[in-house]
């Protein structure tokens, strides 16, 4: 039996010199990360918006003098020459008028024949001394009132006939009618818009556009093509830009300049497309992202040490797969990508230091 006790307690102390063997508990293995440095480098953005082709030059046609539309000899996408009669209200009251103007111009000028008459005669008698200078002052008085009078009924009379060409409207230039606005039969007033002209000539590729779109500079022209037609692109520069909102839409409206020779019609839908200047920041990808008090943030790790920490940061945008970064990461600082689900603040991480460089 003591022999059995003996050789029990042999086993047991080797089993216990055994255990003793292993030294004490091992630390936990780093917890492996993927990582990115932050760089700055050029990003080149852009976008592209709808908008329609419209003429250079359009002008509003309207009646210098108000009336009775009697005739109206054009429509809607018709193209006209300069000088062309498009419409003619009634010339009724403008006849008239010329008539009294005409009549008084004759009236005028048969009272200036009898003062200049008068004036010659007393001029003849005051040189033989048979009147006297009175006389005479008195006839040239006369035929000056007489003279201005005429002058003034010439000038009615020239007003009367202008007013008169006022009762047909005309076209100012060559090109299409976009718009009517009015009707035979209708009584238009003076400087309503009766038709709208669309100049032949440059054509401009018009956009709404959000106020943001276009706070950057663009960088060398962008292109224009039709929405029916993606595959006819035409080089296009931006040639003007509203310095004004749109009170009505909050949008700022972008005139772009197309070549002469686009066929492209009047109205017809097009995309414009447009690249921003290249401008550096620090382009980081979405997995890198996390929260710090409900605020974006990434972990950082201190390349002497390993250790991690959460930053705070600002971001300026969003691309697809990256985001760029505002403020809150400097140039060169090493960044967590993957494995950031489970870091702690001062965790000690291992990473592939090749990718860190």
């Amino acid at each position: 039996m003591r022999t059995i006790l003996v050789a029990t307690a042999i086993v047991c102390a080797a089993g216990l010199a055994s255990c003793s063997d292993g030294g004490g508990p091992t630390k936990p293995a780093a917890r492996q990360v993927g990582v990115v440095v932050a760089k700055s480098e050029p990003l080149v953005q852009g976008g592209a918006i709808t908008g329609e082709v419209r003429a250079r030059v359009q002008t509003d046609l309207s009646f210098r003098v108000s009336g009775k539309i009697i005739e109206r000899l054009v429509d809607v996408g018709q193209s006209v020459k300069a000088g062309q009669v498009l419409a003619r209200i009634d010339p009724e009251e403008q006849k008239a008028d010329l008539d009294v103007a005409a009549a008084n111009l004759q009236s005028a000028e048969a009272q200036q024949t009898q003062a200049q008459l008068a004036f010659d005669r007393q001029q003849s008698l005051f040189r033989t001394q048979v009147t006297t200078r009175a006389a005479l002052d008195q006839a040239q008085e006369a035929l000056l009132t007489a003279q201005a009078s005429t002058k003034s009924a010439q000038a009615l009379l020239e007003t009367a006939q202008d007013t008169l060409t006022y009762t047909e409207l005309k076209a100012d230039a060559d090109g299409m009618i976009t718009a009517r606005n009015a009707e035979v039969g209708q009584v238009a007033q003076a400087a309503q818009v009766v038709f709208t002209l669309a100049h032949d000539g440059g054509r401009d590729a018009v956009f709404e556009v959000v106020e943001s779109a276009f706070l950057r500079p663009i960088d060398g022209d962008g292109t224009v093509n039709l929405l029916s037609d993606p595959t006819q692109k035409i080089t296009a520069k931006v040639r003007e830009i509203s310095p004004t909102i749109d009170s009505s839409t909050g949008t700022v409206r972008v005139k772009v300049a197309l070549s002469s020779d686009a066929p492209i019609p009047l109205g017809a839908p097009v995309v414009g497309k447009f690249n921003y200047a290249a401008q550096d920041v620090i382009q980081l990808p979405w997995s890198a992202m996390t929260s710090k008090d409900g605020k974006p943030a990434v972990w950082i790790i201190d390349p002497a040490s390993s250790a991690v920490s959460v930053k705070a940061i600002d971001v300026a945008g969003y691309e697809t797969g990256s985001f760029i970064v505002k403020s809150g990461v400097s140039a060169g600082e090493v960044v967590v990508t993957e494995g950031t689900q489970f870091l702690r603040p001062a965790e000690i991480v291992s990473y592939v230091k090749e990718a860190s460089k």
